[in-house]
C-alpha cells in the first residue's frame, strides 16, 4: 500500500529545483544579451560643418536705421505711461503745462508731423500719454491720430522720431425706433440711443422740421445707425445711416450718401438733398420764448413794439449757428441787442443773431459756413433771460424765420441718382419693415 501522506512533500521539493534553474537562466539571459547588443553597436560618425563670414547687404542711400528697432532687440521695457484725459475747454499746451513740460516740447511735438490737426484740434475724452525721464523730461509720447492710427513719438537728442500703429476699427449697424411722448431725447432714450445720436437725428431732420415748434406727441421714427468699436471696444457713436420720421402725420426719409464730389450729407427718397440753403433753426431744438410779431407789449420797456424775429429760449452757452453759407458783415455790440452778429448770404438776404454771451472765433469780413459756430446763447442787451435772437431779412425787410419760403437744393445728376437709388434700397426696406412691424404692434 501506498503511503499517500508522503507524495505533497516530494512534489513540492522536484518545483522547487526546476525554479531555481529557471530563475538562473533569466539572470544569464539579462547579463549576456545587453553585452552582446552593446558590443555590436556602432557609434555614428559625426557630420562636419563649415563656418563662412558673409556680409551684409548695405543700407540704401538716404536711409536710416529705427533706433527703437535695437532697443526693442535688447529687451527695452514698455515706458511707463502717464495717461491724461483732455476735460472740456483744455488745449494741449494746458496739458504740457500741467505735466510740467515746456512750450518748446510742445512745438518739438508739432514741428514733427505733416499733419499737426490730431494735436491741434483736441476733444474732451480724448486720451495722451506721457512717458517721462527720472529728470522730468519728455522721452516719448502716444496719441490718437485717427480712429484707426495710434502714433508714439519718440524724444532724443537728434530729434523726434515717429511709430505709427494701425488698429483695428469696425463699424457696427443697429437699428431703432421710437414714439415722442414727453420729449425727443426721452423718446430717443427709450430706443436706446444716445443723446448725442438723437441730436444728429434733429440735424438729419432740421430743415423740414422745426423741433422747437413742430414736435407732437405720437410722433414717430425709426432709425438705421452705427457705432464705431476699435479692437472689439466701443470707441463712439457713428452716424445716422438712414431714417425716417413721422411728423403730424407727415412722413420724412433722410439717407446718408456721398456724392460725386466727395461731399456726405442726406438726401430724400427722390435723391434731393434735404439741406436747403438755409436752416430753419439756428440752435438745437429748444423753445420758442418769442414770436414774430408787429406788435408786442416790450418785456422791460414796458410799451408795445414790433417783435421782427424770433426768440429761442435755451441754456446760456448753447452754440448758435450760421444759418446759412455767408460773411460776417457786423460783429459787436449793439444797444438793444447786446453781443450782435450779421451774416450776408448773398445780394438780397442776411440773418442776425442778438443777446450772445460770447463770440466764437469768427471776426469781421470773415466768410463762414453753415452750421458753423458764431456765438453762444446769453443774455446780453435787453433781455429777461437767457435766449437767442433771430432775424431773417429780405433786401432789409424783417421776415418772419418760422415762415419764410426756403429754397430747396437740386436733386442730384441722373448718372448719380441711379447709383444713390441702388445703395438706398436695402436701406429703405429695412425702414419698411420695420415701420411695419411697429405699425402691427401698436395695432394689437
Amino acid at each position: 500500500m501506498q503511503n499517500v501522506s508522503a507524495a505533497p512533500i516530494s512534489w513540492r521539493t522536484e518545483h522547487w529545483i526546476l525554479g531555481g534553474v529557471a530563475l538562473l537562466l533569466t539572470a544569464l539571459v539579462g547579463i549576456v544579451i545587453p553585452t552582446w547588443a552593446s558590443a555590436t553597436r556602432h557609434e555614428p560618425t559625426p557630420t562636419p560643418y563649415t563656418t563662412m563670414a558673409l556680409d551684409l547687404p548695405q543700407l540704401p542711400p538716404g536711409a536710416e536705421a529705427d533706433p527703437t528697432i535695437g532697443a526693442y532687440g535688447l529687451g527695452a521695457a514698455e515706458p511707463e505711461w502717464r495717461i491724461v484725459t483732455v476735460r472740456a475747454g483744455q488745449s494741449l499746451s494746458d496739458i504740457f503745462r500741467e505735466q510740467g513740460l515746456g512750450p518748446n516740447d510742445l512745438q518739438r511735438a508739432l514741428d514733427s508731423q505733416d499733419d499737426a490737426s490730431a494735436l491741434r484740434h483736441i476733444r474732451p475724452g480724448q486720451e495722451f500719454a506721457f512717458a517721462l525721464g527720472e529728470d522730468g523730461s519728455l522721452e516719448a509720447m502716444r496719441f490718437e491720430r485717427d480712429d484707426a492710427t495710434r502714433v508714439v513719438l519718440h524724444f532724443g537728442a537728434e530729434g523726434v522720431t515717429e511709430s505709427a500703429e494701425e488698429r483695428a476699427v469696425e463699424r457696427r449697424t443697429h437699428v431703432a425706433h421710437g414714439v415722442v411722448t414727453r420729449s425727443l431725447f426721452y423718446a430717443g432714450e427709450q430706443a436706446g440711443l444716445s443723446d448725442a445720436m438723437v441730436l444728429k437725428l434733429a440735424n438729419a431732420f432740421g430743415y423740414d422740421i422745426d423741433f422747437a415748434q413742430d414736435l407732437r406727441e405720437g410722433d414717430s421714427f425709426s432709425v438705421i445707425y452705427d457705432d464705431v468699436y476699435r479692437e472689439g471696444e466701443r470707441l463712439r457713436d457713428g452716424d445716422i445711416i438712414a431714417a425716417t420720421f413721422i411728423n403730424q402725420g407727415k412722413r420724412f426719409t433722410a439717407i446718408r450718401y456721398t456724392n460725386a464730389d466727395g461731399e456726405t450729407m442726406y438726401y430724400n427718397e427722390a435723391g434731393r438733398p434735404l439741406r436747403k440753403s438755409f436752416l430753419r433753426t439756428p440752435v438745437e431744438f429748444t423753445r420758442i420764448s418769442s414770436t414774430f410779431s408787429t406788435g408786442r407789449m416790450h418785456p422791460i420797456l414796458g410799451y408795445m413794439r414790433a417783435h421782427k424775429g424770433v426768440d429761442y429760449a435755451a441754456p446760456t452757452g448753447t452754440p448758435i449757428r450760421a444759418a446759412g453759407d455767408g460773411k460776417i458783415v457786423f460783429r459787436g455790440w449793439k444797444s438793444g441787442y447786446g453781443n450782435f452778429v450779421i451774416v450776408q448770404h448773398n445780394a438780397h438776404i442776411s440773418t442776425a443773431y442778438g443777446h450772445m454771451s460770447r463770440f466764437a472765433n469768427v471776426q469781421n469780413g470773415q466768410r463762414v459756413r453753415q452750421g458753423q459756430t458764431i456765438g453762444y446763447v446769453g443774455m446780453t442787451g435787453l433781455a429777461t433771460g437767457p435766449h437767442l435772437h433771430y432775424e431773417f431779412r429780405v433786401d432789409g425787410d424783417h421776415r418772419n424765420p418760422l415762415t419764410v419760403t426756403l429754397p430747396q437744393a437740386e436733386p442730384l445728376p441722373p448718372a448719380q441718382l441711379a447709383q444713390f437709388r441702388q445703395k438706398s434700397a436695402p436701406m429703405l426696406a429695412k425702414l419698411k419693415i420695420v415701420d411695419g412691424t411697429q405699425l402691427a404692434r401698436a395695432s394689437d
